[in-house]
């Protein structure tokens, strides 16, 4: 697929005066997830203009978010962390899906191209649990004959906060690494046994920008506008791809969301020779008892206009979007889980 520069620099870099709208405009308020704000701030630009109703998307982190939706400081959460039948029933919230994107391992050593270092999930555990602690390790250059791996100590470069990219990255490790799953586990935050941490997908790209002989894993999209380079990944078929909206489309045609309770689906190490294993939806969260009817409502008409109106522009910028059945199914489920205190639906 090709891809405009110019639109994802439109989205990520988007002046105040267009996103942080002011209170009067602003009749829509969210937090959360940094993994989908590039897609974010370009539908709140698109349905701005079409409508003149306003978002304010606070990009925080999926913690932040989770957080904020539970004490109703906004009308919405994100979270790259699907929450279970089980929370969600807890905060009495609803959840959805709203695209698919990838999570990618980039990396700032002198001389590597991107898509030029292959590395497995094992490696890449092995790397964030400081048991490889050079570029020119053994087992990276047995995978990697004849590209020139420097005799330098590899820096590890994480999440700080809360985060839903750190949740999907550490449940890959999870799956391909008995011992990370041990020693660390999978969470949204987890304590990192080496490296440096940052917050924000946007604080841990321009930390390996600016770190030689580091790696990093950030969104896709922050990948592209930032001009990293990425690694090859093996998957779970055995073969080595590259983050695309090919490669995450693939890890996405298995999703199950119809049998999914609380569409809770998690889409890391699936199977198929194309699909990227670090591949994970990114999800919205709403109390299910709107407290301002006509702002949920207002809510709901962004997300209908987004699955609707918004898939162009995503996949402009590398994510993808949910098939129309999919959005359909999520429309169905609003009208019998987001109501009014009197219990009409809102939408």
């Amino acid at each position: 697929m090709s891809f405009s520069p110019r639109i994802l620099t439109a989205a990520l870099g988007l002046s105040a005066a267009l996103w942080a709208f002011s209170a009067q405009a602003a009749d829509i308020t969210g937090a959360g997830a940094t993994f989908p704000y590039p897609i974010y701030a370009k539908w709140a630009e698109m349905y701005k203009a079409k409508t003149g109703v306003g978002l304010n998307y606070q990009s925080i982190g999926s913690g932040g978010g989770i957080k904020q939706i539970k004490a109703k400081t906004v009308d919405f959460g994100a979270s790259d962390k699907p929450l279970t039948p089980e929370e969600l029933a807890k905060d009495n919230l609803f959840q959805f899906p709203m695209v698919v994107g990838g999570v990618v391992p980039t990396v700032n050593v002198e001389g590597i191209k991107p898509g030029q270092l292959k590395l497995t999930g094992v490696l890449l555990a092995d790397i964030y649990l400081g048991k490889i602690k050079k570029w020119n390790d053994g087992a990276i250059a047995a995978l990697n004959p004849g590209v020139a791996l420097p005799a330098k100590d590899i820096v590890p470069v994480s999440r700080s906060d809360g985060s839903g990219t750190t949740f999907i990255f550490t449940n890959y490790l999870s799956k391909v690494s008995p011992e990370w799953k041990g020693a660390v586990g999978n969470d949204a935050s987890v304590k990192w046994p080496t490296g440096i941490s940052m917050k924000g997908n946007e604080g841990v790209a321009s930390s390996v920008k600016q770190t030689p002989n580091s790696i990093g894993y950030i969104e896709y999209a922050y990948v592209i506008q930032n001009k990293m380079t990425y690694v090859a990944m093996k998957n779970k078929d055995g073969g080595f791809v590259e983050p695309n909206d090919k490669s995450f489309g693939a890890a996405a045609a298995g999703a199950d969301w119809v049998h999914a309770p609380g569409f809770y689906e998690i889409l890391t190490d699936e199977p198929g020779k194309d699909s990227w294993p670090i591949t994970g939806a990114t999800f919205i969260l709403m109390q299910k008892v709107q407290d301002k009817p006509e702002t949920g409502k207002q809510v709901l008409e962004f997300f209908d206009w987004a699955y609707h109106s918004g898939a162009k522009s995503a996949l402009e910028l590398d994510y993808i979007p949910l098939p129309e059945s999919v959005a359909k199914l999520v429309e169905g489920e609003w009208k019998s889980n987001i109501k009014d205190a009197a219990g009409k639906p809102v939408f």
